[in-house]
């Protein structure tokens, strides 16, 4: 019998108490160990639930980040909750202290069978080695990288750790110390994901990174001054990768929003702005961990004359319909003008100002006069924790200088 066979059979069998359990569990928040399933990879996250009625919510933890549900609802035994910015629903039926059922689009097409039990707190091995830090990995990337930092976050044997790429970070990886090795997941709704970690003797650390793709290939990660004095590249810049092609160019942009307006770089609410155009697309994951952050961007400098304006490239499905753009907008409180730019392999035929723009997401920074002043590529996300903070820093120290510019000292440019 296959697992989802067996999975079939049981949740048949514990449907019978179903009914008693949700009313013993509503209006009751519980904690739960839960895990995804792949062919080749079982991936455990958080997973909380609060049942109120026949309202349900659902929590998953990005590390100490909670992934918030948009609805759910309760019918008999069987929970719906829906992640619309996500366009995923988590299918489960409850039973005492299990429960099961899948993860994936609405469709059912692609879901992926999740299990949980009652969480159980536990109690990691007090003598883990420290490995915090920042560590180079070798890589070779479409992007030109090569090498990609490791970071690591580390208390006692409980480790949080990210891989920062050109284009942001891979989420927060959690987990502990056990039988020679750190075990570290990662699942907040997309890219699921194991890193393993194995220090050895020589200082050094051996990591894996196992997907849904399979086992992945182990690389020795060194301290940054170890592997620059043997000669590995330094890690991609993220304020020089992408570069525009003409300083005095302007950055035009003419698209409709989510309600179909058409908002250009030429309207009035721009004139003598700074600007902060982010170009992303909310399959990608690492322009969801942007998006509140420009979020509340945006509410800190809007009244001193900034302004943010998001360009979207979406796939062809969610073209048709925008429900994903409108419900990404939703949940992150997005209140500047949100743009649907077409799909994401327009992009590079309707933002012709730049060279090697292949990050997603990658922020353009305007003066008043319109013109690209600086490009930050890809988005470290509080996962990232000292890089993330050197972003925040950078992207102040911009707007701020920016500001100071005065609208009659500025040239005007050319528009593309």
């Amino acid at each position: 019998m296959t697992f989802l066979s067996r999975l079939a059979a049981t949740a048949g069998v514990v449907a019978v108490n179903a009914s008693s359990v949700v009313a013993q569990t509503a209006r009751a928040t519980t904690q739960w160990d839960a895990a995804i399933h792949y062919d080749s990879l079982t991936v455990p996250f958080p997973l909380s639930l609060e049942i109120a009625g026949t309202s349900v919510k659902a929590t998953l933890y990005n590390g100490d980040e909670p992934v918030l549900s948009t609805s759910g609802v309760r019918r008999g035994d069987s929970l719906v909750i829906a992640f619309d910015h996500l366009a995923s629903e988590l299918r489960v039926r409850l039973s005492g202290d299990s429960l099961s059922g899948v993860f994936g689009p609405r469709t059912g097409k692609g879901s992926h069978v999740v299990v949980a039990s009652r969480h159980a707190s536990s109690v990691a091995t007090a003598d883990a080695p420290d490995i915090s830090g920042t560590w180079l990995i070798p890589a070779r990337s479409s992007k030109g990288e090569g090498t990609w930092r490791f970071v690591v976050r580390q208390t006692g044997a409980r480790v949080v750790a990210t891989i920062l790429r050109v284009d942001g970070d891979a989420g927060a990886h959690v987990g502990t110390w056990a039988n020679g090795r750190f075990v570290l997941n990662h699942f907040d709704g997309t890219r699921p994901s194991q890193i393993e970690v194995v220090p050895a003797p020589d200082g050094t650390i051996d990591v894996t990174v196992n997907s849904t793709r399979g086992r992945g290939q182990t690389v020795r990660a060194l301290r940054p001054d170890v592997a620059l004095a043997q000669g590995l590249a330094l890690p991609a810049d993220f304020a020089a990768h992408t570069r525009v092609k003409n300083p005095d160019d302007v950055f035009g942009f003419s698209y409709p929003d989510l309600d179909g307006k058409i908002v250009s770089n030429t309207d009035a609410r721009f004139a003598n702005k700074v600007v902060i155009v982010a170009i992303g697309g909310t399959w990608c994951p690492n322009c969801h961990d942007e998006a509140p952050f420009l979020a509340q961007l945006y509410k800190r400098y809007r009244e001193r004359g900034v302004e943010i304006v998001g360009l979207d490239f979406e796939d062809s499905t969610q073209l048709k319909t925008l429900d994903r753009p409108r419900a990404f907008a939703k949940k992150y409180g997005i209140e500047y003008p949100f743009l649907i730019a077409g799909a994401t392999n327009e992009l590079h035929a309707k933002i012709t100002v730049a060279d090697s723009l292949d990050s997603w997401p990658t922020t353009f920074f305007l003066g008043r006069d319109g013109r690209v002043r600086a490009i930050h590529a890809g988005f470290a996300a509080p996962a990232s924790g000292v890089f993330h903070a050197q972003l925040i820093a950078e992207y102040d120290e911009t707007i701020e200088r920016l500001l100071a510019e005065s609208p009659v000292t500025v040239r005007r440019g050319k528009q593309r």
